[in-house]
């Protein structure tokens, strides 16, 4: 088996981009909002590249002070995004349950995996921790994400907390339960496939990939159930629930 990578030049980089713009073609001449998509696209292009550089750096150096600054970025960073779907002031309000719920839920998961099931030596060894915080992170971020927005949608009709609370942890739940009836069936995902490309085993892969989508699966379902259990009296003083009047008794009347 081939344990090589082929190296992407940047003229056939290039090509990858032709069914984005295609969409952002569409999004532009239906009026939505193609500007931000096309923002988006050029963000995210300055960001890999930066952190391409940026991981090369670390790699080299082997150093736990840098993995460990990495991470406490991640954490910060994605509990800021998380909170995107709310107002200016609720961000703010609710910043610290978010960093809380990501930091519990994501942190505690990935010392299981790097200390308990992989066993790294030394802890901070970059090719692995970086990769794994980031896929941990990332999925309790969107995870938070989705409570934060549902759960301030629902209270804002008037509905119960309990109830919102439990439509909000399921709609969080979706995109991880789909993606574990999809693995192996739909798709390969991103480590299995970067592993059988460099030459993994497929076997070794799918062991890893097992990994990968129950500690995605734990840590998201974690940060969710905290963030939306911390944040209860934020969005009771947020979303004050209107009692509805009781009705009347029937008046009885004389016969005529």
């Amino acid at each position: 088996m081939n344990t090589s990578v082929d190296t992407l030049s940047l003229a056939n980089l290039a090509l990858a981009f032709i069914p984005a713009f295609v969409v952002v073609a569409v999004l532009f001449k239906w009026s939505l909002q193609a500007g931000n998509a096309l923002y988006a696209m050029s963000r995210m292009l300055v960001q890999l590249l930066l952190i391409g550089y940026f991981l090369s750096y670390i790699f080299e150096a082997d150093n736990g002070w840098i993995i460990l600054a990495a991470l406490i970025v991640m954490v910060l960073a994605s509990s800021w995004i998380a909170l995107g779907a709310v107002s200016k002031q609720q961000r703010i309000t609710l910043y610290s349950h978010a960093l809380l719920a990501i930091l519990v839920g994501g942190g505690v998961t990935l010392v299981i995996v790097t200390e308990g099931v992989i066993g790294l030596d030394p802890w901070y060894m970059p090719q692995y921790m970086i990769p794994l915080a980031g896929m941990i992170f990332s999925n309790s971020m969107n995870s938070v994400s989705l409570c934060a927005e549902r759960l301030g949608a629902e209270m804002e009709r008037d509905v119960s907390w309990l109830k919102a609370r439990n439509i909000a942890m399921q709609a969080s739940m979706i995109p991880l339960v789909n993606s574990l009836f999809a693995v192996g069936l739909v798709s390969l995902p991103g480590m299995m496939t970067g592993q059988i490309l460099s030459g993994v085993s497929p076997h070794i892969a799918a062991r890893y990939q097992i990994m990968v989508m129950c500690m995605i699966f734990g840590s998201a379902g974690i940060a969710s159930v905290l963030f939306l259990v911390t944040s209860r009296g934020v969005f009771e003083r947020e979303y004050p629930v209107t009692p509805h009047p009781q009705p009347l008794p029937p008046q009885g009347g004389k016969g005529v």
